[in-house]
């Protein structure tokens, strides 16, 4: 009775179900030259790496829910695998089924399978529909959602990180803006332009000061033990005397006061520190800006086809004969099993 009953529904019912096959892998430039030698350096081109990681993603994607929505707006799959012409063991929904969606992606799951060949390296998409045109649309529609998959995930990597890199130089105009609003600052409040610089020629000044103060001394000493009664010697002491107080006033400019060049000189150093830093900082980030445009360029993943959905012109599955011997072979093991016990439970019977 199975075997009868499998050859009504695999000879006479079932429907005709149809496969569609695509192929297809996840490329991006690769930019990695090596390093050997020159002469691999001069005729090695930039060649193409697959994303294997992005094709796991494609292939997730697939799979899921979102694809089926898609499909379900797009292509119209939940019409084409309701369809009155297919037998009512095989159309949606199937028997102890319902009309929803979680129901339907149970029975997409059935129909679409999508996996990676691990011998080429290729993702392969194959799509059963009870029409040959049926399983091609769905299949070029699938191919048609990934490559828009790959150009938002480009987008998205894209923008991810030319913000983060637009952010850090964000963030380091604003620091260098701070560090020039507050040497500027500093540099009116102190009224002092640069304190190094002007230490420096207030220094110069004082040693001319005390070279010539060091010159008319010893011309004094000289007139003194040669002349002491020299008319000059009055004028010469009181003009080392003006230049001792322009010493000691030039000295008092630099060092000894709370107002001095010295003081202002550290907190001048450390905002000329940060202001440096803060260039610095800005220069790299400007620099990593365009390295991050550069790398968004340079480092798109694209979908590649490899084979193109083709429409099947005669149906591979159900495989009518193979199915039958299957449940004959089944139902004939079950039959001796079920006989075998059957007579064990004769004999142990006849001997009690």
């Amino acid at each position: 009775m199975p075997t009868l009953l499998a050859t009504l529904y695999f000879g006479f019912i079932a429907s005709d179900v149809f496969v569609s096959e695509s192929r297809f892998v996840v490329k991006s430039p690769d930019q990695k030259r090596s390093q050997v030698s020159s002469l691999a350096n001069l005729i090695q081109t930039t060649g193409l790496s697959g994303g294997q990681e992005q094709t796991n993603e494609i292939l997730g994607f697939v799979q899921s829910r979102d694809a089926l929505k898609g499909l379900e707006r797009d292509a119209g799959i939940r019409q084409k695998f309701a369809a009155s012409q297919i037998d009512f063991l095989s159309r949606f929904p199937q028997p102890f089924q319902s009309n929803t969606f979680e129901d339907l992606y149970k029975y997409y799951g059935k129909m679409v399978e999508a996996r990676l060949d691990s011998e080429t390296g290729l993702a392969v998409i194959k799509v059963k529909a009870y029409t040959a045109r049926d399983a091609f649309e769905i299949n070029l529609k699938l191919l048609e959602q990934s490559e828009a998959l790959v150009n938002r995930l480009n987008a998205r990597a894209q923008s991810r990180g030319i913000a983060e890199a637009q952010k850090q130089v964000e963030l380091a105009s604003a620091r260098a803006r701070e560090a020039r609003l507050a040497l500027a600052s500093f540099r009116n409040r102190q009224e002092v332009i640069d304190p190094a610089k002007q230490a420096t020629g207030v220094i110069e000044i004082s040693n001319n000061l005390i070279a010539q103060r060091a010159a008319m001394m010893a011309q004094l000493d000289q007139m003194q033990r040669l002349t002491p009664a020299n008319p000059s010697i009055p004028a010469l002491q009181n003009r080392i005397s003006a230049i001792s107080v322009q010493i000691a006033a030039q000295d008092s400019r630099v060092v000894g006061t709370s107002t001095g060049i010295a003081s202002k000189l550290g907190g001048y150093e450390n905002l000329l520190v940060e202001q440096e830093f803060a260039t610095e900082s800005l220069n790299a980030a400007n620099a990593g800006l365009v390295q991050a445009r550069a790398e968004a360029q340079r480092q798109q993943f694209y979908l590649e086809r490899v084979v193109d959905p083709n429409l099947p012109d005669t149906p591979l599955l159900p495989k009518r004969l193979l199915n039958i011997l299957t449940v004959f072979a089944a139902a004939l093991c079950l039959y001796f099993i079920v006989w075998m016990f059957v007579v064990g439970v004769l004999e142990h019977a006849s001997d009690d």
